[in-house]
């Protein structure tokens, strides 16, 4: 089974860690990284897809993919 999350966070070192924390559990980077003007919180976010590749599962709709 193929997963695939969005991460995404403020334009900060705790986005830089959630996206390392991902990588180090396995999760791959999935095409290039977003960063657009969050008008409502006049801030900078950042955004970046990761996949990973699970044997043995099969897909649910209840899945907690962080847990992967």
């Amino acid at each position: 089974m193929r997963l695939y999350r969005f991460l995404t966070g403020p334009d900060d070192s705790s986005f830089c860690h959630k996206v390392t924390a991902a990588l180090n559990k396995g999760w791959i980077l999935q095409g290039s990284p977003t960063y657009a003007y969050d008008a409502g919180t006049k801030t900078m976010r950042c955004g970046q897809a990761v996949c990973k590749e699970i044997d043995g599962l099969e897909y649910t709709p209840d899945m907690k993919l962080g847990d992967y």
